[in-house]
């Protein structure tokens, strides 16, 4: 049946029911958000820098291969 519905009225419908949606939200608090965010900012850096370093070891193991090999 609700697809018999000009397309506007479903649009309205769709943000009444958003809308509802969002009211049920549980949000975190300030606190939570700081915290879960310094965690993954202490998390990017911590695996950015091994990768960095896995990278350079693998990088002159293979400088070492190639002129192993040459």
């Amino acid at each position: 049946m609700s697809d018999k519905l000009p397309w506007y009225k479903r649009f309205v419908n769709f943000l009444k029911d958003v809308r509802a949606e969002l009211k049920k939200v549980t949000w975190p608090s300030r606190q939570e958000v700081r915290g879960t965010t310094v965690i993954v900012i202490i998390t990017v850096i911590f695996f950015g820098f091994y990768l960095f370093f896995i990278d350079v070891i693998f990088s002159w193991l293979i400088a070492q291969i190639k002129t192993f090999f040459g």
